[in-house]
């Protein structure tokens, strides 16, 4: 659903962990700020047809819901910094705990309690600045299990458990489904998107904590916030789309070696996929005509975002009124990647005139996290 859209439905939203007592609203963009800057190469995407086969459980007997509940209990930990609480749950072997950014922001050590009531100090070893995620080492955890990542994003109507503290609350366990997916919006500084919308109950420190696949134990996504509206909606970032980074900052911490990613470039890229490729440049102009820069911002690879700020991205379209698609072309470069290459037509406004200027724009898109995404790109002015 594009933001539009969601602002006939949602009056405001809150950040629910530490310091979250106050409400953001959802801000729309009116026409006039509708723009385009082609010398940022823009990015489009959209969910490909992709299998999102429920996740399984690594174990040879499946697991009652209760021992599911056990097992993920001692792996959720509550988080105390100078701001208030949070939540957050292990994630690897190194004692690394991933948890919302702004439950840690302005800490740099932070407090952890584990469902034994034991504490430990824990340093934050990662921080998103627009990316509501962080990363807290916790050496005394080392030795601790960590809980199962879901290779495979949730469907609409998948059972879900949300662990954390909420209120204060430690060890809560609250149960639901999927209600909605692909949710996108803005609560400064953070930019959220694709968000699970869940019905299982969340509110202030509940972020950070896990939310789990109420029938393999596996962690889908983080609860990060909740909208203030009649029953309230919860919210929670996929662990797909953030995984990547996380594990970036664990790597690069001391006593860990970084890991390499081999990409096998050795078949075709099928019709459909080129296809389906073509058709994302319209959707992605689409958006900016729209000024949903929000949901245009989001299609971007993750390389690509953390060199252009959601700030610098929406400040580049200043001066371009609409976009349109003149010509689209695409081909395979490999198993994984594509480019795709056309003409847009751009007007934009020069010294109070509209001026119509067609450029040409070349993209490498690909896949992150089971999603197309722009990888990189070009735009270059027609002669």
């Amino acid at each position: 659903m594009s933001k539009r859209v969601w602002g006939t439905i949602i009056s405001s939203a809150i950040i629910i962990g530490a310091g979250a007592g106050g409400v953001f609203w959802i801000h729309q963009h009116t026409a006039d700020e509708m723009a385009l800057a082609p010398k940022l190469a823009v990015a489009f995407s959209k969910q490909a047809d992709q299998p999102k086969a429920k996740t399984t459980s690594n174990t040879t007997e499946k697991k009652t819901r209760k021992q599911i509940i056990e097992d993920s209990q001692r792996k959720v930990v509550t988080i105390e910094s100078s701001d208030g609480l949070g939540s957050g749950f292990l994630y690897n072997n190194k004692g690394d705990v991933i948890t919302n950014a702004h439950v840690v922001e302005g800490s740099k050590e932070v407090t952890i309690r584990t469902l034994d009531h034991q504490e430990y100090q824990g340093t934050v070893i990662g921080f998103g600045e627009e990316t509501d995620v962080a990363v807290v080492r916790v050496p005394d955890l080392v030795k601790m299990e960590p809980l199962p990542i879901a290779s495979a994003k949730a469907e609409v109507g998948d059972e879900i458990l949300a662990l954390g503290s909420p209120l204060g609350f430690e060890n809560t366990v609250t149960t639901g489904i999927i209600s909605g997916l692909d949710r996108s919006f803005e609560i400064p500084p953070y930019i959220y998107t694709n968000l699970y919308q869940i019905s299982a109950p969340i509110t202030n420190g509940n972020s950070g904590g896990p939310l789990i696949n109420a029938e393999t134990g596996e962690v889908l996504g983080i609860n990060s916030t909740v909208v203030k509206q009649e029953g309230g909606l919860g919210f929670s970032i996929p662990i797909t789309s953030v995984l990547k980074q996380v594990e970036q900052w664990s790597e690069r911490s001391p006593d860990t070696k970084g890991a390499q990613t081999v990409r096998d470039s050795s078949s075709q890229t099928s019709s459909a996929a080129l296809s389906e490729a073509e058709a994302l440049v319209a959707d992605f102009y689409n958006y900016l005509n729209m000024s949903d820069y929000v949901s245009a911002y989001a299609l971007l690879g993750s390389e690509w975002q953390s060199g252009t700020s959601y700030a610098k991205f929406r400040e580049g379209y200043t001066y371009t009124s609409y976009v349109s698609v003149e010509k689209i072309s695409s081909a395979s470069t490999s198993k994984e990647e594509m480019e795709v290459s056309g003409v847009i037509a751009a007007e934009e406004r020069k010294d109070g005139e509209y001026v119509t200027t067609q450029y040409n724009v070349t993209y490498q898109v690909g896949y992150e996290n089971g999603q197309l995404k722009i990888l990189h790109g070009q735009g270059k002015k027609k002669k």
